[in-house]
């Protein structure tokens, strides 16, 4: 698997990293870092799903690679939205950049006239 793919999570979220995550989900996080987590989960709803999920999980020795695997699901999942918002831009752009250009050649064309009309 990709090593890019794996670190998913601490990339997108600064408040919590995957060793962070494993830690919480064993039971090893002191009071501080542990009240770090719930705060961080409070403020971000996919980590909240995502946390919940991984607590539900009976065999926790497999809980790596489903960790290993939902940061590869959200890295897929984030690079068709960028995607998506990238074409979308390219595509709207062109006809703003022309409504800008028929604008300011009506406006000097107009001028021009104008500026005939006046001087006859």
């Amino acid at each position: 698997m990709n090593k890019d793919l794996l670190n998913i999570l601490s990339n997108s979220n600064k408040d919590i990293d995957n060793q962070q995550l494993m830690d919480y989900l064993s039971g090893k996080l002191s009071g501080d870092e542990l009240h770090e987590v719930e705060r961080s989960m409070a403020e971000n709803e996919f980590l909240n799903d995502a946390i919940e999920g991984l607590q539900r999980i009976r065999n926790k020795k497999d809980m790596q690679s489903y960790v290993d695997e939902l940061n590869a699901s959200m890295q897929k999942s984030l690079e068709k939205k960028k995607q998506r918002r990238l074409k979308r831009r390219l595509k709207e752009e062109p006809w703003g950049l022309v409504a800008i250009v028929l604008i300011v050649s009506l406006c000097i064309l107009a001028y021009i006239i104008i500026r005939k009309l006046l001087h006859q």
